[in-house]
């Protein structure tokens, strides 16, 4: 007898959570009830991949690399949506093509192919990301992204597409390894993270942790160096745990960057507080080099230990804290980001002041607010959302706050002089320039991309400076 649709779910999540292996047989019955209770929100075959299925299933996933002699000496047409990730996927899709021959046009009209790389974090972006696909449906369409892993059927309810996994573009890439050169780069570390999180699509998109092999990120960087790039970012899913699959750690990988040759400066990626609280002090310590900008990106998702227990995210507001006192104590003007998640289920007003307080205690320079999405097959999908008034009005509430902070923190830059590296040209005219602290100063000068000097910050644009070159 089938069951109902709330123990369906129950009992696939139950399954889902057991670190994702388990036998093909456990899964069978509740697979096929859910295709019939759940209908355009059921389960994709591609999701059964991370949970111990045959590959044959997955028809695309095994892709070889054959299939970009496709777009040999043909016009191409790419859109990039989501993460650093994502845009480093495409930057590596870039060069396996150009050695292939193609061209890159400016609209799909002018193409001979469409390559769409999609993101699937939030609901609004996988609705957007139907429309666009749904717009491209009868041009020669490619897709690729987070999307073909775990939502296929959403896409071919709207598209006929080929599907171009992310593992074959970096198949591919093994054998062409350029670089384009140009103001900043991304040098994918890893694939893949350790969480648990409750309400995440992505860690069944891109799977358990793959860390990369220190030669072959060496090897990358130095590339881009070598093509003059002064601004590498390095990128995961989440950074921090890089090494812990292979005995290694992200402090090693950082002490082995700072010790290569060549002008260039890093920036290191979003990192979960979960993987940097086991190796805080050494992180801390690899910070000092001259070539590791000041800035650390640590998503706490909400001010409340009730919540985050909630989320799966495996440590509290104290080890948050933590992380963030160490990185300030050592290097005082560090600029700290992080990411809020806002109308959570069962996010209570306690809960949000809790986060609230957070904030000004800890004073980051920047706040990413996003109001809570839920995500197919995620063990919170089924809970009981808040209605979209409440989330706007506590997003708005912290942007306020936030801003606030931001005022308060920048006011006390101007005036002053800093060291700069130009990292992109804006437009005929204009620069965009980093400090040491990662701070944004707009130039409005032609400089060229790697230039070194120092700037007076003269406006507070709340999200980057206005800056006057004074050498």
């Amino acid at each position: 007898m089938l069951c109902s649709r709330d123990e369906i779910h129950r009992k696939f999540q139950v399954i889902l959570n057991q670190d994702l292996t388990f036998h093909t047989f456990q899964l069978s019955s509740v697979f096929i009830s859910l295709r019939l209770f759940i209908g355009a929100r059921s389960i994709d075959p591609v999701v059964l991949k991370r949970v111990g299925e045959t590959p044959e299933i997955r028809c695309g996933k095994n892709a070889d690399i054959q299939i970009f002699e496709t777009f040999r000496d043909r016009s191409v047409y790419i859109e990039t949506y989501g993460c650093r990730y994502n845009f480093g996927d495409t930057a590596k899709l870039i060069e396996i093509l150009k050695d292939k021959g193609s061209t890159f046009v400016d609209s799909a009209e002018a193409a001979d192919a469409v390559i769409i790389n999609t993101c699937t974090v939030v609901g609004p972006t996988e609705r957007r990301m139907l429309r666009r696909l749904s717009r491209f449906r009868d041009y020669e369409l490619y897709v690729t992204g987070c999307m073909p892993e775990v939502q296929r059927d959403a896409i071919f309810a709207v598209c006929t597409p080929t599907l171009l996994p992310s593992e074959t573009i970096h198949k591919a890439y093994q054998d062409v390894r350029t670089v384009s050169g140009g103001g900043l780069a991304i040098v994918q570390v890893a694939q893949g993270c350790l969480g648990r999180c409750t309400y995440c699509l992505t860690r069944f998109a891109r799977g358990r942790l793959k860390s990369f092999p220190e030669e072959e990120i060496q090897a990358e960087i130095m590339n881009h160096a070598n093509a003059g790039t002064p601004e590498i970012q390095i990128t995961a899913q989440d950074t921090g745990c890089w090494g812990q699959d292979i005995g290694k750690s992200l402090p090693d990988l950082l002490n082995g960057i700072g010790d290569l040759p060549g002008r260039f400066m890093i920036r290191v990626g979003m990192m979960n507080p979960a993987t940097v609280k086991g190796i805080l002090d050494d992180l801390v310590d690899a910070y000092a080099s001259d070539r590791i900008f000041k800035f650390v990106h640590l998503p706490v998702q909400s001010g409340s230990d009730t919540i985050l227990e909630r989320m799966g995210r495996g440590y509290t507001i104290a080890d948050f804290e933590e992380i963030v006192a160490a990185f300030k104590k050592r290097y005082p003007k560090i600029t700290i980001a992080t990411d809020m998640i806002v109308g959570f289920p069962g996010e209570t007003q306690e809960d949000f002041s809790e986060s609230l307080k957070l904030i000004e205690r800890v004073r980051p320079n920047k706040v990413n607010i996003t109001r809570y999405s839920p995500r197919p097959f995620t063990p919170l999908s089924l809970k009981e959302d808040f209605p979209e008034w409440v989330k706007k009005d506590r997003s708005r509430t912290m942007n306020s706050l936030s801003e606030k902070i931001y005022a308060s923190i920048n006011a006390n830059c101007l005036e002053k002089p800093v060291p700069f590296l130009v990292t992109e040209t804006i437009k005929k005219g204009s620069v965009m320039a980093r400090s040491p602290n990662y701070e944004g100063i707009v130039i409005n000068e032609d400089l060229p991309v790697g230039y070194e000097g120092q700037a007076i910050l003269k406006k507070d644009r709340k999200y980057f400076f206005i800056g006057q070159r004074v050498r």
